[in-house]
């Protein structure tokens, strides 16, 4: 089954993106939550020309998205955080504190579009998180988790 996905869907595809699905994932889940339509030859003409409008559009957005991966790949993120003996955090530090810190930093991110590597951070130390700006945009960024004073 051939459907047009309305909204990003994770592990699936990103929106106007026309992929094939099997029958029952279609049927019961994407086209019931308003995620996906049925790809049928008049809905891929007029998604074709929507695409051919928004490529300008498109063009600005992904200058704007690069301009943004320059400047947070120059950030040093330093996330303090409460800890005990050997290095060990009370709690954990997520992509929500991730998110927080670079918004301290005047770069606004949606927690969603932060995926830290290997889940949640639970001791102190350098890490890694992957940030998408864009469909066709992602950082590898770098941060520090450091003792609280």
């Amino acid at each position: 089954m051939e459907l047009i996905l309305k909204q990003d869907v994770e592990h699936l595809g990103f929106k106007d993106d026309v992929v094939k699905v099997k029958n029952g994932y279609g049927r019961n889940y994407l086209i019931p939550r308003g995620m996906a339509t049925m790809a049928t030859p008049s809905a891929k003409k007029v998604l074709e020309e929507n695409l051919r409008q928004r490529a300008h559009k498109e063009k600005e957005i992904v200058d704007s998205a690069n301009k943004t991966a320059e400047a947070i790949k120059n950030l040093e993120i330093k996330i303090a955080s409460k800890a005990g003996a050997g290095d060990k955090l009370f709690g954990s530090v997520t992509n929500i504190d991730l998110a927080a810190a670079l918004e301290k930093e005047g770069h606004e991110i949606d927690k969603k579009f932060i995926s830290i590597q290997g889940g949640s951070v639970k001791r102190l130390g350098p890490y890694n998180a992957k940030i998408r700006l864009h469909r066709d945009v992602v950082v590898d960024f770098e941060f520090e988790v450091i003792a609280e004073k």
